[in-house]
């Protein structure tokens, strides 16, 4: 599957950044003494004390998520590329840094969170007037939340004014010169423990020092030994060992590869049964008894398609002896009569299906019968009737090709088939499909005369050969996100059409594509792409560098590096170091080279049907 360039740049800067402005016009006319002036004004409104969801494009760690993240930095994708500079965090010019940062905390640490209302936060005395100054399109009621921080805590965590350009920058993909902000934490989750991150504001937080520097400004009254920010969006995630990892549950998936069939049971006869698919079921005859009888779905362990099929007008013509052990083979009757039951639960379906077959029998009488008047030499002409499919019932067929409606003990009948964690590779019994299909179609089938219409007029359905997969495991529910792709050859040049992607359940996972499946290959999505470090000696980290473009020389690792308090490592201290190592000055290596440099791309297991 072809995916597009992801490109890295610093910043796409808005041309106007969020405030009030006025427009004046002056008309001079040479002569007329007085001048005509005009002056109007507007306002930039831009997000301030929160952010719609709808400017969440991703988070990584993603929400609620449970895996390795210890070396992972947090970060945050805004659909708007230019949010992250519409305001400034002090100063003003062309440079200004951005003025969203993002601060991670452990569970422990995680400062209380409140909600007050925006005339509360600009008449209280927490914070700097001009971060809390209410704009003109701004209402005193407006909900905004805020946390308080103590200040030691967050003396440790803020990054600093210098480091700000580097901790945002913009992600374009393909074409599109700015498709999304990116906006990076700077310390590592703790191995072990829960963390909760904040996108906070630093509009207006930082002034400058008399050594020249920029220092956070904890407002006129500081609420006793706490900082109060504006916290714009949160979410909260869980580092845990490497073995919770995608790519490490996925593999163990390929401990136990067998196919979707019970284990032997010794007596060849019905081990040839067990080998096909088979499992003994409870059937209870038509006369009230009740037997064990043979069942297969439409699952099984190699793909199959006996052709067309004759139709019938109940299932018990479908079942089959097998007098060697004394047991039916329920299989295809049990999708004839399946299909008849969820054709008549349709009432829409049922009504179509049986007002088509009387439209197709009248025509096929009046064709009779004009042929007849034809011959004796009739003069008038009978009018057709109307007698295709129609489109609705056709789609709702379709569905049923795609097992739409069958339920779940239908397709796994027996649980020793799809074990916890395991994956099993199948394909699909298209005569039991089409046997389901014609269990649908046989609704108003009275008599021999339907039955030979309909064998008379196949249906336009589709049956192709279909293989894939079932996944049962904790990765099904842990990722939303999966994606599958399937392909005809072992290289994966071959991409196969999907046919199915269906959730049977929370952790059981169905996807079959058109054609023999060779390569299976699971992978997070793009947003799934994430910066990180590599961990180093104790206390220490590092990173192995990507050649710039055009370059043929390999840049040596970068490392070691101390990480700073609490686990946070130093923006621009990374920066100088991966200049060194690409042999460039420092001021040129910017936020996108840095995010290049730090980007892991989402992880891909592949598996090989043998």
């Amino acid at each position: 599957m072809s995916e597009s360039p992801v490109t890295f740049r610093r910043e796409h800067r808005p041309v106007l950044t969020a405030g009030d402005y006025q427009v004046t016009l002056t008309h001079r006319v040479s002569l007329d003494p007085v001048d005509f002036t005009t002056t109007r004004r507007f306002t930039v409104a831009g997000d301030r004390f929160g952010l719609a969801p709808a400017l969440i494009r991703s988070v990584f760690p993603p929400e609620g998520s449970v895996g390795d993240h210890a070396t992972v930095l947090p970060h945050i994708v805004l659909e708007r590329a230019t949010l992250p500079w519409e305001r400034s965090p002090g100063g003003a010019g062309p440079q200004t840094p951005p003025w969203l940062a993002l601060l991670l905390f452990t569970e422990q640490e995680a400062p209380p969170v409140s909600t007050v209302p925006l005339g509360q936060v600009g008449a209280g005395p927490w914070l700097p007037p001009a971060a809390a100054a209410a704009e003109s399109h701004e209402s005193a009621q407006e909900p905004v939340t805020v946390i308080d921080v103590p200040a030691a805590l967050l003396a440790d965590l803020l990054p600093g004014y210098a480091d700000l350009p580097l901790l945002a920058h913009v992600r374009a993909d393909g074409d599109d010169p700015a498709d999304a902000a990116v906006v990076v934490g700077t310390r590592l989750p703790p191995a072990g423990m829960t963390s909760v991150v904040h996108l906070v504001s630093l509009e207006h937080r930082f002034t400058p020092a008399t050594d020249g520097s920029w220092v956070l400004d904890r407002g006129p009254a500081p609420v006793g030994d706490t900082v109060r920010l504006v916290s714009l969006t949160s979410w909260r995630f869980a580092s845990v060992s490497a073995d919770h990892t995608f790519a490490t549950l996925v593999r163990d998936l390929a401990e136990e590869r067998a196919a979707l069939r019970l284990p032997p049971a010794g007596q060849p006869a019905a081990d040839r049964y067990l080998a096909e698919g088979f499992v003994p079921a409870r059937h209870r005859l038509r006369q009230g008894g009740s037997s064990i009888g043979w069942y297969r779905g439409p699952l099984v362990p190699g793909p199959t398609d006996g052709g067309w099929v004759a139709p019938v007008r109940t299932g018990d013509a479908l079942l089959r002896f097998d007098p060697e052990l004394g047991m039916f083979d329920l299989g295809y009757a049990a999708a004839w009569q399946l299909g008849r039951l969820l054709a008549l639960g349709s009432g829409d379906t049922a009504t179509a299906l049986y007002g088509w077959r009387r439209r197709r029998d009248q025509q096929a009488a009046r064709t009779q019968r004009a042929a007849c008047n034809a011959d004796a030499g009739y003069p008038l002409a009978v009018a057709p009737i109307d007698d295709t499919l129609p489109p609705g019932v056709r789609d709702w067929l379709t569905g049923l090709t795609r097992l739409d409606g069958v339920p779940f003990g239908y397709l796994v009948p027996d649980e020793g088939l799809l074990p916890a964690e395991s994956i099993r590779f199948l394909g699909v019994d298209q005569t039991w499909v089409r046997h389901l299909v014609d269990g649908a179609v046989s609704v108003g089938r009275l008599g021999p005369a339907d039955e030979a219409r309909d064998a008379a007029a196949p249906l336009p359905v589709e049956f192709p050969t279909l293989t894939g997969a079932l996944i049962r495991s904790q990765v099904v529910s842990g990722y939303p996100g999966l994606l599958v792709d399937g392909y005809a050859d072992r290289a994966g040049t071959g991409h196969l059409t999907p046919w199915v992607t269906r959730r049977l359940s929370p952790e059981v996972l169905l996807f079959l594509f058109e054609g023999e499946l060779a390569r299976l290959d699971l992978h997070q999505p793009p947003e799934a792409q994430h910066l990180a470090v590599e961990p180093h000696s104790p206390g220490n980290y590092g990173r192995t560098l990507r050649a710039p473009g055009g370059s043929e020389r390999v840049p040596d690792p970068v490392g070691p590096l101390p990480l700073g308090p609490r686990g946070t490592i130093s923006p621009t201290g990374l920066a100088a170091a991966i200049a060194g190592s690409l042999g460039v000055p420092t001021a040129e290596v910017e936020s996108g080279d840095l995010a290049l440099q730090l980007t892991e791309t989402a992880e891909r297991v592949t598996f090989l049907r043998p």
